[in-house]
């Protein structure tokens, strides 16, 4: 990687160019790995000016939702050139997803959302692996993603199976922080713990900020988890509520500014950015609820 200055400013142009529509610029594409006999690539993005021999930055990894068999990487290509521009370096990834084929394979037991976890467990790690070729500060990922993606960053992060033998043993796909979209935990993920959030959940959970609109259906099963981790006594969940709103409501404006600004002001009270979001609240005046 020799000089990513250009690239960034095309990115970034892009970027103004995109704002007002859903898939935002296309980040630079990488393959990760090979899973179920197909390449699964990411796209990353970089701060201006990012020279990697020189400049290790917080890197940041979403991941798409779509029910475990659908969705694409344009879900958060904009989320991930407005951080880049903020100095992150940021990157979506795709991952396996069973069809019926391969559904028809698993145990009793087995859901198809394994695949899922140990794609993004690859993802994490194959990132962390990369970090000087980056300019990333391994020791400073963060992860997240929105419904299907929320979920599975969650498990790749906090369960320690799934893993792909291929992987490289000694990195750990742990992060410092999450930015969690609406994630989607599931009541009946109970049937295999091993994509079952509530198996997994610990006191010790990094600082994370989570999304909701109030009239997501999904919000049930969060809200069992998220009942669980206060019982512990996890106190590091910085939840945020979109008054009237749905599954999704933060995939488009003036939702999709709210959301991103909330999450920047957090990331900078962790240290993870510095100085004031360059986004815009919107005139309409749409607020989340911190509860």
């Amino acid at each position: 990687m020799k000089t990513l200055s250009s690239f960034c400013c095309l990115l970034l142009c892009s970027a103004l160019a995109h704002a007002a529509r859903f898939e935002g610029p296309e980040g630079k594409p990488y393959v990760y790995k090979t899973s179920g006999g197909v390449e699964r690539k990411m796209e990353i993005y970089f701060p201006p000016n990012h020279d990697p021999a020189k400049t290790k930055v917080p890197g940041l990894i979403l991941f798409h939702g779509g029910g475990w068999q659908g969705g694409e990487l344009s879900q958060f290509r904009y989320a991930c050139a407005y951080f880049a521009s903020r100095g992150l370096v940021c990157a979506t990834a795709e991952y396996q997803m069973l069809g019926k084929s391969g559904i028809e394979k698993l145990g009793k037991r087995e859901s198809r959302k394994r695949v899922c976890v140990t794609d993004a467990k690859s993802a994490i790690r194959w990132f962390k692996q990369n970090a000087a070729q980056l300019g990333i500060d391994s020791s400073r990922v963060i992860t997240g993603g929105g419904s299907a993606g929320g979920h599975i960053s969650a498990l790749a992060t906090m369960n320690p199976g799934l893993n792909d033998p291929a992987d490289p043993k000694d990195i750990d796909p742990k992060v410092v922080a999450y930015l969690w979209f609406n994630p989607a935990f599931e009541v009946n993920d109970i049937n295999d713990s091993e994509i079952d959030i509530l198996t997994h959940l610990k006191v010790e959970l990094p600082p994370a900020i989570v999304f909701f609109g109030d009239k997501d259906s999904w919000k049930v099963g969060w809200d069992v988890a998220y009942k669980k981790w206060k019982t512990l006594g996890t106190k590091s969940i910085d939840l945020q509520i979109a008054p009237g709103q749905g599954h999704s409501f933060f995939n488009k404006d003036p939702w999709r500014t709210v959301t991103l600004i909330a999450a920047d002001e957090f990331l900078v009270k962790q240290g993870l950015l510095a100085g004031k979001t360059t986004l815009t609240a919107p005139a309409s005046g749409e607020k989340l609820v911190v509860e």
